[in-house]
């Protein structure tokens, strides 16, 4: 199976992996902290490739530039849709997912509440950053109720940016649109203790198969919803 190769799109960078066979495209944006060459990224995409779940890995202009402080959100969410536009170029009829790390998969879901990611059939939040670290709230998940496609969060039981407490009612209220996986024993980077008996490489397969699992019934559903 082949790596990922560089892939650029109008003033983006990415890198796009496509295996062998590939039954969907996730459209993936990195966190806050780290750009799309993150370890965490490369693992998680290799594993997808594995499941036969193609990406499109992108970079935010202050990453890509290695600046440390995010820019702006009109300029993120552009970046989002940018993305997603060339995700569903490359997808060739392809179902067409977004979703992404952290501030990544936040940014990708406003987007979509915006309107604005017509033909995404779901969105994939590998830890939903609820809310700032000691500072517990919900406010981040407002614009969730806005947002038409199917969501699957995968949380980490030990994400300090995500109190299940408070995730686990929103998903609830979010309905059969929203879809909660806990990640035993993971922090907000999917990091596990060596206690607790499984390897950080465990849980990537784990979130893998999970979204192999999401795409695969999102597939299997109707045509895609417009946001």
């Amino acid at each position: 199976m082949s790596g990922p190769r560089e892939h650029r799109f109008g003033a983006h960078g990415g890198l796009l992996w496509l295996p062998d066979g590939a039954t969907s495209l996730l459209a993936l944006a990195h966190g806050a902290g780290a750009g799309m060459r993150h370890a965490f990224l490369d693992a998680i995409a290799g594993a997808l490739a594995r499941c036969r779940v193609a990406t499109l890995r992108f970079e935010f202009p202050y990453a890509a530039a290695g600046a440390r402080r995010p820019d702006p959100k009109p300029v993120l969410l552009e970046t989002v849709c940018a993305a997603v536009a060339e995700a569903a170029r490359l997808a060739s009829g392809l179902p067409l997912f977004a979703g992404g790390t952290s501030r990544g998969g936040r940014m990708t879901s406003q987007a979509a509440a915006d309107g604005r990611l017509e033909g995404v059939r779901g969105i994939v939040f590998l830890g939903f950053p609820l809310h700032p670290a000691g500072k517990p709230g919900t406010v981040r998940a407002d614009h969730l109720t806005a947002v038409g496609q199917p969501m699957l969060f995968l949380q980490g039981t030990r994400d300090a940016l995500a109190d299940l407490a408070l995730l686990a009612p929103i998903c609830e209220k979010l309905g059969p649109r929203a879809r909660l996986h806990r990640v035993e024993g993971a922090d907000h980077g999917f990091h596990v203790l060596r206690r607790s008996g499984r390897s950080d490489a465990d849980v990537i397969e784990e979130l893998a198969t999970e979204v192999e699992r999401f795409a695969e019934a999102q597939a299997r559903a109707s045509a895609p919803a417009k946001s």
